[in-house]
């Protein structure tokens, strides 16, 4: 298990005199949200709606536009508590990063563990992308990195046009203790089929054929597919231990769709988990609550990396 940073010992530092700091900012970036508000609710939709049907446009239009232009209000409002929010989250983080001996950055962009899972379709297929908190270093001895991904797809049509995410999570890479001789898939039962809905026997991926790896584990085989280019090191790799270890994880964030990759030196890790390490509020009260939260989902993450790099039994999480 990792080290995990005192909540503490970082009030009691230089985190704790920079979040002091920070506070008459966050008040005034309240006061400034709430003027902007007034400003859209009393002044400029009242003024815009009197447009629209002062030129006698149809009701229709005059809803839509209504809408739209709330909407835009709205959040022009809200920019002033979203930065104050932004700029406590990244503090507070760095600070955690840096008590690991780690590096952390909100903005990233998306490196090659991502480009692997998407090329290995282990991700859906998406319109547009977003990516934040970026996690780097090693874990003892152990290379790691983490970031979140949000993607989205356009659905819909004309009006009815929107955006759906369908995937928000992680994608974690850990440098495994020795060289892979093949690549090998886990994902989720029936994640590859046939459009008639039958499993597929083979795949193909990043220019090599996969075949599905029969596995022994009655249990296994209810949860998990394996598609592998070296049936004999599959077996060795992903083991009952293996999968307890993916399904504590998936039940540990109340996520889903847990797969993962082996492959070179590395094994890469996908898990949908929803908004993390969300530590930045406007409110000063919950800075402590949420930097715990936090370092839990972080340390979390850390000692899956290290046990996934384990052959011994698992010890659970603290």
């Amino acid at each position: 298990m990792i080290e995990r940073p005192n909540v503490d010992a970082l009030m009691a530092g230089e985190l704790g005199q920079w979040l002091q700091d920070q506070a008459p900012v966050r008040e005034r970036a309240k006061t400034k949200t709430w003027n902007r508000r007034f400003i859209v609710l009393v002044v400029l939709l009242p003024l815009a709606i009197f447009v629209l049907i002062a030129f006698q446009i149809d009701f229709a239009p005059v809803a839509w536009g209504s809408f739209v232009l709330g909407g835009l209000g709205f959040a022009w409002a809200q920019r002033p508590v979203s930065k104050a929010v932004k700029t406590v989250k990244i503090g507070i983080n760095e600070a955690i990063a840096d008590a690991l001996g780690l590096e952390y950055r909100h903005d990233c962009e998306p490196g090659a563990p991502f480009e692997l899972a998407k090329s290995c379709k282990l991700l859906p297929n998406y319109d547009r992308a977003s990516f934040e908190d970026h996690w780097s270093g090693n874990i003892g001895d152990i290379p790691f990195t983490l970031h979140e991904a949000r993607l989205e797809e356009r659905r819909g049509s004309g009006k009815n046009k929107r955006w759906v995410t369908v995937f928000r999570g992680i994608v974690m890479s850990v440098g495994y203790s020795r060289r892979f001789h093949g690549t090998t898939l886990l994902v989720r039962d029936n994640a590859f089929r046939h459009f008639y809905g039958a499993k597929k026997d083979t795949i193909e991926v990043i220019g090599k054929h996969l075949d599905y790896a029969e596995m022994t584990h009655p249990d296994f085989e209810d949860k998990f597919d394996i598609f592998t280019s070296d049936q004999t090191e599959a077996r060795h790799l992903i083991d009952p231990l293996y999968v307890e270890r993916l399904i504590a994880v998936e039940q540990s964030y109340r996520g889903d769709d847990v797969a993962t990759i082996f492959h070179e030196g590395s094994l890469v890790v996908t898990l949908k988990t929803g908004d993390m390490f969300e530590s930045g509020h406007i409110d000063a009260r919950h800075d402590r609550q949420r930097m715990e939260t936090t370092i839990d989902q972080f340390a979390r993450i850390a000692d899956l990396a290290r046990e996934l790099n384990s052959r011994e039994p698992v010890t659970g999480y603290r």
